[in-house]
């Protein structure tokens, strides 16, 4: 890409007109961190802020079934891509530009040209908002946008399982590593409640909770295991479209609340260091 050569040399460089960027990141595949990036997006939304949603999951990108929409963004003049709305959410995804089930296959170099093209040449606007669904993993993606873009934070889902919180515990050091504040971990597939009032601790609930602790870090909520949220998300609708008062959408609403809570606290940290200096 002209001129990029010298945009790295600056360093990360902010987005006009978007206020906050988290990361959504997880560690491990698996544990419904696109499912919360959608849902946790369009409950923003639906509180009344303006919300954007990269999907940076290069290779495997759900983004665009979730949110119901497949067509490939159009292009301006002046080779800006404009991002597709759904539910009150701008997105752009790879998904779009290459749908179907063809993979691609990429080295580092190229990941890091994608991420820069969906932060710097998509008209997003003027966003209150800005959440990139990273892919499982600590590599090539995150430090793409470190550096390209200042973090406010970043949140961190993870199921109860041992197994899953492993991972999670080296998403949190990544997001260490590379000076991105945690703004807390989310529990997602808690429990599953079944129609006879009956609670099933399918991958051990609570874990999320007890990690969060120990790092001392905010614990931002759980979601429960509902298969009626993987449809929803199947079938584009995801099920934070059915309000706070919904009882399946409400953790959803509960974990968006909490999120807004400690990014807004990151923000004026970050303004009262900006004034003292």
């Amino acid at each position: 890409m002209p001129g990029s050569a010298p945009q790295a040399a600056q360093g990360p460089q902010p987005l006009p007109g978007i206020r906050a960027v988290i990361a959504v990141g997880s560690g491990k595949g698996g544990v419904g961190k696109t499912t919360v990036s959608v849902n946790l997006a369009i409950a923003l939304a639906k509180l009344g802020h303006r919300v954007g949603l990269i999907d940076a999951d290069i290779y495997g990108p759900n983004v665009p079934l979730m949110m119901g929409q497949s067509r490939a963004p159009s292009v301006t003049e002046d080779s800006r891509m404009q991002p597709l709305e759904s539910f009150g959410v701008k997105f752009i995804s790879v998904g779009l530009i290459s749908p179907g089930d063809k993979p691609l296959v990429m080295r580092g170099p190229m990941l890091h040209q994608i991420i820069r093209q969906f932060l710097q040449q998509v008209n997003w606007g003027e966003l209150d908002y800005l959440l990139v669904d990273l892919p499982p993993g600590t590599g090539d993606v995150v430090i793409s946008l470190v550096q390209t873009v200042p973090l406010t934070g970043a949140v961190v889902v993870s199921t109860g399982s041992a197994v899953a919180l492993q991972d999670a515990r080296k998403a949190l050091e990544m997001f260490h590593q590379v000076n991105v504040e945690v703004l807390g971990l989310i529990e997602n597939m808690s429990q599953m409640r079944l129609p006879s009032g009956e609670v099933i601790d399918v991958f051990g609930a609570g874990g999320t909770e007890s990690t969060a602790r120990q790092y001392n870090l905010p614990f931002l909520g759980s979601v429960d295991l509902d298969p009626q949220i993987r449809a929803g998300g199947d079938r584009g609708m995801p099920v934070a479209l059915a309000g706070p008062d919904d009882p399946r959408a409400a953790a959803f609403y509960a974990v968006a609340r909490a999120v807004l809570q400690e990014a807004e606290d990151a923000l004026d940290s970050a303004e009262g260091v900006l004034e003292i200096t």
